[in-house]
């Protein structure tokens, strides 16, 4: 326990009201020990992300220079096999729409698997009722389904 820096007399000559107040006292002084020690690790948190949000935009900026690079080689590349300088770019061009129109493709078909919570609105619905008194049923826990059954001492 924190100590506050006054002497204390022992606990058996202190009245009830003197060890409330003490109580009361390192409550406080713990609480506030606790939210100093939280801001600092909230701090170091904060510090080690905006580090890592920033070495990954440097990482994507290097990752699409990388791109460009590997595009120019690629249409390069194709000059090479004798393809017209004009047709190897439109090539390379052509295949750069395929991917975006391929990763365009995929992100709205994760879109709309999203279910925007609609089982978690439809359960606080039903305990919303059910604390208002107007429904009988009991909501469910949700996801309780999914959870596997435990079997206890009495059920084996």
């Amino acid at each position: 326990m924190a100590q506050t820096g006054t002497p204390r007399p022992p606990a058996s000559e202190l009245s009830l009201g003197e060890l409330v107040a003490q109580a009361s006292k390192d409550v406080s002084l713990l609480i506030r020990g606790e939210l100093n020690l939280a801001k600092v690790e909230l701090r170091d948190d904060l510090r080690r992300i905006i580090i890592a949000v920033a070495l990954l935009g440097v990482s994507a900026f290097v990752g699409c220079l990388m791109l460009v690079l590997l595009c120019f080689a690629f249409a390069y590349g194709l000059m090479t096999l004798g393809i017209w300088d004009w047709a190897s770019f439109l090539i390379v061009a052509g295949v750069c729409l395929l991917l975006i129109v391929i990763a365009a493709l995929i992100a709205v078909l994760r879109v709309r698997g999203v279910t925007g919570l609609r089982e978690t609105r439809t359960s606080v619905q039903e305990t919303i009722q059910m604390l208002r008194g107007t429904t009988d049923k009991r909501p469910e826990i949700a996801g309780s389904d999914k959870r596997p059954e435990i079997a206890g001492p009495a059920q084996q």
